[in-house]
């Protein structure tokens, strides 16, 4: 009895030393008992919330009912390391000191975020500040370190240089996080730990620290321990409080990560279950019967194709087959990206969206689902199938027109958006035209700039309105929002493309705070690989002034010569943009202006901005008329153009273009109705 009361004393002695130890110096904590000491209610909640029937669990069961959390815990973690998803030693890095440079800069907690590089303190405790908003004072900064990003970047870099101080910080990381995330708030949370998007992110990342790092000594038990210890509270949070829209295709694919990957939790099974459901009803909302996503927003258009995607393959490895809908409209949405793609391989740069490149992904899925004519596009017809239909492709439940010349590297290149406003992440930039030609982009959207903090405070506005795209002002006044949604496709009256030509017509009659009616009809019409026709129709209640604005790309060379057409003079890459008639027009070019408004500035990505060439044409507008303009594009110097227009109705405007010892154009842009296109040429 005696040594049993001493063998008592000193375990608990051992344990409370533990308990001292590790809770002043979390970091140390890496053993199985150490972890089961210390935070016995996480450990605990484990095994509550385990199938202890589960095939291969019987040892972790006996040990669990027999109070032994430690051995349990011991059993549980040699079940996993039999796991098939476990990547084998093997095949893992060969040791060495190399370093990255990214990654060296990461172990430092000095963390690069949307293009804003900055250090995230640590709290006294040693744990980095989580809720960080970064240099900017931007949340974007803390629900990034939220998502683990960092932790992706030295995963790679550990496999690319065998570094063992990656995992080591890889380790530390993430047992910070969970330690941290405590206790686990079970509601609707816009915290920077606990927001939907950041739950499904880290779902993601801990799949691959906890499988594909098992076999390294730098992830401990503890910290795999602790993972375990916080799943169930992550798919928690997915299965009740996700969102809706894009924002449910990310969580819901991090849910089904979370099932398949650990079917042994009690609700594995009802988890996967209902992210099929969902993810599947999400589908049929967001997105359209031509396979573009409500958003309308190149870069939100791939962000859910990627999780729809993921989802399918998650449910693929999980021996789970989804339905001919969902696989149907997945190839639906690569075929939009495949089909809008840029001569250069960079998507859209509309609404939300940042500058992507799309070649490498739109490659890889033409291979998967064996369509070559994705591969034709993608890759300048050097490989795959030319497409049997003309170049240009217009997608009619989006509202947008792609005009091509071809699919070469210097081919043209527009975007013309005449359709509704979108579900999220909008600008009010209906009728908004960009132009590329011969490897140069030359007609730009000015991008998203940035969501919140500093950059967004001053650039926000400018990015989401009128007055950051190819439109028109009217008494300083830009578009209002339009309808989100739409039940129906544009009328097929609005749009053709053919074997010469492509037409996109469309309305805009709201305007923000602005007296009285007015309304902007634009037809643009594109004549194969020569130039684009611009018509504007402005119809008013009362006189006004307009402006006309061009943005160029900050790479453009600009000048307007004294009969107002405004050029470009680059090495390679040239447009003319001549108004038809300018008797009227004040012309002005402004780059990189802060007062009396923002004007002339451009965002290729998040938090990036530069100055750009931008192009007013403002005049007076005492009643209802129409103006036309010819953008000319040209690999060097432009030819010399005259330019007329011939007559001008509540229909239609006719207009002539003459290239000087070429010969002449006669072009008739209707509003709203493709079939009143007529294209005469002769040479001289």
């Amino acid at each position: 009895m005696k040594i049993k009361f001493i063998t008592t004393i000193f375990l608990c002695l051992f344990l409370f030393s533990i308990v001292s130890w590790a809770q002043t110096d979390w970091k140390k904590l890496t053993t199985v008992e150490e972890v089961c000491a210390v935070y016995p209610e996480q450990i605990n909640f484990i095994f509550q919330n385990l199938n202890l029937e589960y095939p291969g669990l019987e040892e972790v069961k006996k040990a669990y009912v027999s109070n032994n959390l430690p051995l349990a815990g011991r059993h549980l973690l040699a079940y996993y390391a039999k796991s098939k998803r476990v990547l084998p030693s093997q095949k893992l890095p060969l040791k060495s000191l190399k370093t990255r440079a990214d990654a060296d800069s990461i172990v430092k907690d000095v963390f690069t975020f949307q293009e804003v590089k900055g250090k995230t303190p640590r709290l006294p405790d040693g744990h980095l500040k989580w809720a960080h908003t970064g240099p900017e004072n931007d949340l974007e900064w803390a629900w990034a370190l939220n998502r683990h990003y960092p932790i992706r970047d030295v995963i790679e870099a550990y496999f690319e240089t065998g570094n063992l101080q990656y995992l080591q910080y890889v380790d530390s990381f993430v047992k910070s996080w969970v330690i941290s995330s405590w206790p686990y708030p079970a509601k609707n949370s816009r915290t920077a730990m606990w927001r939907g998007l950041e739950v499904s992110f880290r779902e993601k990342v801990w799949e691959k620290v906890f499988y594909g790092l098992w076999n390294t000594e730098q992830i401990s038990p503890a910290t795999q321990l602790l993972i375990l210890s916080s799943l169930p509270h992550h798919a928690h949070y997915a299965r009740n409080f996700h969102a809706q829209g894009n924002w449910l295709t990310m969580e819901m694919s991090g849910l089904a990560v979370v099932a398949t990957a650990w079917p042994e939790w009690k609700e594995s099974p009802s988890w996967l279950d209902y992210s099929i459901k969902a993810m599947t009803a999400s589908m049929k909302e967001q997105v359209y019967p031509d396979g573009t996503q409500t958003e309308l927003s190149s870069s939100y258009h791939y962000v859910a194709l990627l999780n729809f995607s993921q989802f399918a393959e998650t449910c693929q490895k999980a021996g789970v087959m989804l339905s001919e809908y969902y696989n149907k409209t997945l190839q639906d949405m690569w075929n939009y990206l495949a089909m809008t793609i840029r001569p250069d391989g960079f998507g859209i740069l509309n609404n939300d969206s940042d500058l992507n490149n799309n070649r490498q992904n739109v490659q890889a899925a033409a291979q998967k689902y064996e369509r070559y004519d994705w591969t034709y596009v993608v890759s300048n017809g050097a490989q795959g199938t030319k497409p049997n239909a003309a170049p240009s492709v217009f997608f009619p439940w989006a509202g947008q027109l792609i005009s091509r010349s071809g699919y070469g590297e210097k081919a043209h290149w527009s975007f013309l958006d005449v359709g509704p406003w979108g579900s999220g992440h909008q600008h009010n930039d209906k009728l908004h035209l960009s132009v590329v030609a011969y490897g140069r982009d030359l007609l730009v959207d000015a991008g998203r700039f940035a969501y919140t903090g500093s950059v967004a405070q001053k650039f926000r506005k400018y990015a989401l309105g009128s007055q950051g795209h190819n439109l028109v002002l009217v008494d300083g006044k830009g578009q209002a929002a339009g309808p989100k949604v739409t039940t129906e496709p544009t009328p097929e009256n609005h749009f053709f493309v053919g074997k010469d030509h492509d037409y996109g017509s469309g309305k805009m009659s709201a305007f923000a705070d602005l007296v009285g009616t007015f309304e902007h009809t634009r037809s643009v019409v594109y004549l194969r690989d020569k130039f684009w026709v611009v018509a504007d129709q402005l119809k008013t209640d009362r006189p006004r002034t307009i402006e006309t604005l061009w943005h160029w790309h900050p790479d453009c060379t600009v000048e307007i010569d004294a009969n107002g057409n405004m050029f470009t003079k680059n090495d390679y890459g040239n447009l003319q943009i001549i108004p038809v008639d300018t008797q009227g027009w004040q012309m002005t070019l402004v780059k990189g202006q802060e007062s009396p408004t923002i004007q002339g500035w451009y965002s290729r990505v998040y938090n990036a901005y530069v100055p750009n060439p931008t192009g007013i044409y403002s005049r007076k507008l005492p009643a209802d008329d129409t103006f036309v303009w010819i953008l000319w594009p040209s690999e060097g110097k432009g030819p010399k153009l005259k330019t007329s227009i011939l007559s001008k109705t509540n229909d239609h405007v006719m207009v002539k273009i003459t290239e000087s010892g070429k010969g002449s154009w006669v072009v008739r842009v209707p509003f709203l109705d493709r079939n009143g296109v007529v294209i005469k040429s002769e040479k001289e």
